[in-house]
């Protein structure tokens, strides 16, 4: 019974990360996110907890975690290690970003404001949320503002990517 529950924990686990593995990856969480930290077998150590400005999360046994800007897989990892000998023997940890933190979009557009992120998004795609361009909007003229510098102003077009927490600027264009 015990070997079954293990192989359909794996197979859960594959088939969440198969497709969803590389964005999750490459993905750093930050204050806004809203993340799962399950333990295969300890349902008493499996919460949910959605990251404020301190970026930690209280977990069961280890205290405060600092997980803003770790990727899903180093959170795995801390945990695991933190767990690992003096609480569990071989702990199986995964860990699941539920909600992303918003992009924010303003300028021409129909609908301006914060929007939830969906990994692999481009700026042509949030503009499609936001209601799409103005009459006025310079496709010529857009601004991304990374999270992790407000203050650095990048060129973008409709094809650039955005990420969690980012703010897109779309200009007015002169006639």
């Amino acid at each position: 019974m015990l070997f079954i529950k293990r192989l359909s924990f794996f197979i859960i686990s594959c088939l969440f990360t198969s497709h969803s593995s590389h964005a999750q990856d490459v993905y750093i969480l930050g204050a806004g996110d809203k993340i799962a930290i399950m333990v295969f077998g300890q349902e008493d150590l499996s919460i949910e907890s959605f990251l404020g400005n301190s970026g930690s999360v209280n977990y069961p046994f280890l205290g405060e975690v600092k997980v803003a800007g770790l990727s899903i897989k180093q959170v795995e990892l801390a945990i695991t290690q933190g767990l690992k000998g003096d609480y569990l023997v071989n702990p199986n940890v995964y860990v699941q970003v539920i909600e992303y933190r918003p992009f924010y979009i303003h300028g021409e557009v129909k609908k301006p404001g914060g929007y939830p992120y969906q990994p692999g998004m481009t700026i042509n795609q949030a503009v499609a949320l936001a209601g799409g361009l103005t009459d006025r909007a310079d496709k010529d003229k857009i601004s991304l503002y990374r999270e992790a510098d407000k203050k650095l102003k990048q060129h973008a077009s409709l094809e650039h990517n955005v990420s969690a927490g980012d703010t897109i600027t779309i200009e007015q264009r002169f006639f």
